[in-house]
């Protein structure tokens, strides 16, 4: 058996094992890619008209969510830009709830109570990320299912690749005027291999969040330095004198610092030692320039961390390149030109595991049908 044929093996049996997974995920990622943008166009609650008048601190929202869903965990306010409404996000992971409770940042009035647990695109990330399986069985299924599609797309440019310029000719096109299942060839060779180049940053990033192993890897060798790890910095209690939320203080300090941010978002501090974590991005869109700045809820005392996730001013080229991850998988690092590529390759994707199926099929028919035809021949030639 040479090189060609053991690649051939090995691509059709992890191509028959995995093809399900591999749908679901790329379907999935497709349905996700313009998430943003579809509820925006459809959710009106997500805009209000910008008013003159300053918008309510963090402490006054808190109080009208809480009272809202009060017996529900609130982890943050969040401010969007000026015609947009502050969602108060409601999260707590064991046991679980997600809420989303949509205010008028000016008046304070409650615009919608959102269960994410109902949504469809949180429906469409879970399928995405854990196949609607409990999270600690169906990740470590996603995150394997995305190393063995990695293979795939390795062993499918190599059995892609011409011997010769004549086979080459062949390659890059489809043979629109052939047979169903010769268009059905190309389309698994041809589409398969424009789209790989893509495909193979995509499958890279989303391992980055499959196994630890991975994501330490590329982040060393990237020549990150620092933890990867989250560890919040605490707070040292101690009395404080002044009368204003310790939320809403942080809260006026980045904002006097940061007018022009495209969200800020205020952690409420979960115990008396946690810290008030304030979010800051500064480009709307993508998440890689955020801001995480963290003040000791009792002097305001900003914080430093040791880990990736602190100041924007304080990352290196490396880190900035980590932090980029989401924004590339998800194609928002170019703008909606990247979204619509990924969405592109995305649905090849999801294609590449039908068409190859439907390969496999013809040829394992076609050998059936063969073998008969050539036991009557040998029968003929006997008599």
């Amino acid at each position: 058996m040479n090189f060609k044929k053991l690649v051939g093996k090995v691509h059709l049996f992890l191509g028959l094992a995995s093809g399900i997974i591999v749908f679901i995920i790329s379907v999935t990622g497709c349905l996700y890619a313009f998430q943003e943008e579809i509820q925006n166009a459809t959710e009106e609650f997500r805009f209000v008209t910008p008013q003159k008048t300053a918008m309510l601190p963090p402490s006054q929202l808190q109080e009208i969510a809480t009272k809202t869903l009060p017996t529900r965990n609130l982890h943050a306010i969040m401010y969007g830009s000026p015609d947009q409404s502050v969602q108060a996000i409601f999260y707590h992971f064991e046991p679980y709830h997600y809420f989303l409770v949509y205010l008028d940042p000016y008046t304070g009035k409650v615009l919608q109570v959102k269960d994410m647990s109902k949504d469809f695109f949180r429906w469409v990330l879970d399928g995405h990320y854990y196949l609607w399986l409990p999270p600690s069985v169906g990740q470590p299924i996603v995150a394997s299912a995305t190393l063995v599609f990695f293979v795939l797309l390795i062993s499918g440019i190599i059995l892609w690749w011409p011997k010769n310029k004549g086979a080459a000719k062949q390659r890059f096109s489809v043979k629109w005027n052939a047979q169903w299942r010769r268009k059905n060839y190309d389309f698994h060779n041809v589409l398969g291999f424009y789209a790989s180049w893509v495909v193979v940053v995509l499958v890279i990033t989303g391992l980055v969040w499959g196994f630890q192993w991975f994501s330490k890897g590329v982040y060393a060798g990237i020549g990150g330095k620092k933890s990867l790890e989250f560890v919040e910095p605490l707070s040292r209690k101690v009395p404080s004198s002044s009368s204003e939320a310790a939320i809403d203080q942080a809260w006026h300090k980045v904002l006097k610092e940061t007018p022009q941010a495209a969200s800020i978002e205020v952690h409420v501090p979960e115990s008396d030692s946690a810290s008030i974590a304030v979010n800051v991005n500064h480009q709307k869109g993508t998440f890689w320039t955020t801001d995480y700045r963290y003040f000791d809820q009792y002097t305001l005392k900003e914080l430093n961390v040791s880990h990736l996730y602190g100041r924007l001013k304080d990352a290196t080229a490396s880190d900035k390149l980590f932090r980029m991850n989401y924004d590339i998988h998800v194609g928002a690092i170019w703008g909606i030109a990247g979204k619509i590529l990924a969405f592109s390759v995305s649905l090849i994707s999801a294609s590449l595991p039908i068409t190859g199926f439907l390969i496999w099929w013809g040829r394992r028919n076609k050998k059936k049908d063969i073998l008969p035809k050539q036991k009557n021949k040998t029968a003929l030639i006997t008599e």
